[in-house]
Parts: structure tokens; C-alpha cells; sequence
């Protein structure tokens, strides 16, 4: 760290030196890897340089932000801890066994936060969507990793929105945000019940597109230049019966060996990607 903005920081009385793991900070910081604690105090961990970047740039708020420089991997970091203090974020330094334990990655890289959560309601939400929407609802998603790599393809390909309907995974879980690279705070997201969201959909004209193995037409096949909500269900059994009956296309994905779907990210990937393509 620059030695004036050590001395700043010392001087506003913003930055803590942490050495012990009995650190009360720590300890909560450590309970947030819990689902029951995150959804208690309504905070959740911020893990990485990418992630935290994306986040500051999103507008998410810190409340405490951890770092220890013996991890660090480029010279950028000093800019963004600068940068998460004018935002009125208290600013810890952490021994390196200290930091080590707070870490839930195999190689951190020297930087982690508590954040407060944020929820996104169906209207506030609807005031962020364009003229002709493009959407993703995702049902009952179970592995943190599928649904962070869905918001990843999310931003990537430009959708308006993502909506997780009958939540397994919590959004706020460390694996999704890591899985995302920080895509969670770059793409507008909204949990309700699907019984809202069908209602939501029909009530604003935007097409609910199932994807199943036995829809008769391939996803390359119809139309998506329209306002459509690609809707993708469970790992294990896909989308249930409410959304199949509500759906006005069904697409499959053509499959040519012997596994009948693919991984619900991957498939998730390639039907953003023909909306992508067909909208260009």
C-alpha cells in the first residue's frame, strides 16, 4: 500500500490492523458462509479483485472490506480499496493466516467483502426492461455453480434480465457470486414465485419460450426476435408442468449421443445465444 493512503486511512480512523482470528469482524464474517446466517442478517460475502470490481461498479454497497496485500496478484488492488473507502466502507487489514481463514478459495487474491443484500421487486424490475425484452427465468436452479454461470452468459449476451423463480440456490451464496466472476451485480435480477411471474409475462406480452428434449421444433427453428423470456428448469427433471402448460414455444436442443439434455447452464447458453444471433 502507498504509504499516503495508509496514512489517510489510519487518519480517518477507517482502517483496522486485524492479527487474531477471535476478531469479532471475523467471526461474523465467517458465519456468512451459512445460508441460515446470510438470510439472519441479511449480508453476504464479496470474494476477489473481479468480483468486487464489478460490484463497485454496479453501485452494490460494502460494509467492511478485508484485504491483505501478501495475496495480491497485480497492482490495481490499492486503486479499488481507495475507492471501497470513499464509499464509506470500513477497511481491514488482515494477517496473512487471518485472511487465509476468511478466504473460501483455494488461492485467494487478497480481497473480500461483507456486503448488505439487495432485492429487486417484479415492478422495479419491469421499469429497468426495454421496448422488446429479453429474458431469462430459471426454475428451481439447485447448484450454486449452474446459476452463477447462467448470470455470467446473462451479462454476456446482453439480457435484459434474469428471473429466478422457486429459488433452491441462494442468489447471495459465495459460489454463485465467484461462479458469476461478479455478473450478479452487472444484470437486473428478481426472485418470485412462478405462479407470479406466469402472470407478469402474460400480462406484459413477453413470450415464455420452454426449453424441453420433446419439443417438436428445434431452438433455431422459431422466431425469438420478439419479447421473449427463455425459461430453463431443474438440473434433474427440467421445467415443471406449470410453465410447459403456460408456454407459448417449446425448442428443444438437437442431442445426437446418448445423453438426452445438456447441462442447464451450457443449454441456458446456446438458446441466449440464438436470440442473440437472431435479434443481429
Amino acid at each position: 500500500m502507498c504509504l499516503r493512503f495508509q496514512v489517510e486511512l489510519m487518519r480517518d480512523g477507517n482502517m483496522i490492523e486485524i492479527t487474531s482470528l477471535q476478531n469479532p469482524k471475523i467471526k461474523q464474517a465467517l458465519l456468512l458462509w451459512e445460508r441460515k446466517e446470510r438470510e439472519k442478517t441479511k449480508l453476504f460475502l464479496i470474494e476477489g479483485y473481479r468480483e468486487l470490481s464489478r460490484a463497485s461498479q454496479g453501485g452494490q454497497p460494502i460494509k467492511w472490506l478485508f484485504f491483505c496485500r501478501d495475496f495480491f496478484l497485480g497492482e490495481n488492488e490499492e486503486n479499488l480499496i481507495h475507492q471501497i473507502n470513499q464509499s464509506g466502507a470500513e477497511i481491514f487489514s488482515c494477517a496473512k493466516q487471518v485472511f487465509q481463514k476468511l478466504s473460501y478459495r483455494d488461492r485467494p487474491d487478497g480481497l473480500l467483502a461483507v456486503a448488505p443484500q439487495t432485492h429487486l421487486s417484479l415492478s422495479a424490475f419491469a421499469d429497468k426492461l426495454n421496448r422488446n425484452p429479453f429474458l431469462i427465468v430459471a426454475e428451481a436452479i439447485e447448484k450454486p455453480g449452474n446459476l452463477g454461470t447462467i448470470l455470467r452468459s446473462a451479462d454476456a449476451s446482453g439480457v435484459d434480465g434474469v428471473i429466478i423463480c422457486d429459488r433452491c440456490t441462494d442468489i447471495h451464496n459465495p459460489n454463485v457470486v465467484r461462479s458469476s466472476v461478479g455478473t450478479l451485480f452487472t444484470v437486473p435480477i428478481v426472485e418470485s414465485k412462478s405462479e407470479d411471474v406466469i402472470h407478469w409475462l402474460k400480462a406484459k406480452g413477453i413470450a415464455i419460450v420452454a426449453a424441453t428434449p420433446h419439443a417438436q421444433k428445434e431452438y433455431t427453428e422459431v422466431n425469438l426476435k420478439g419479447s421473449v423470456a427463455i425459461v430453463v428448469g431443474t438440473e434433474q427433471i427440467g421445467l415443471t408442468e406449470k410453465w410447459m402448460n403456460q408456454a407459448d414455444i417449446q425448442v428443444r436442443i438437437p442431442m445426437h449421443g446418448v445423453a438426452d439434455s445438456l447441462n442447464v447452464a451450457t443449454a441456458t447458453t446456446l438458446l441466449l445465444y440464438e436470440v442473440l444471433r437472431q435479434r443481429k
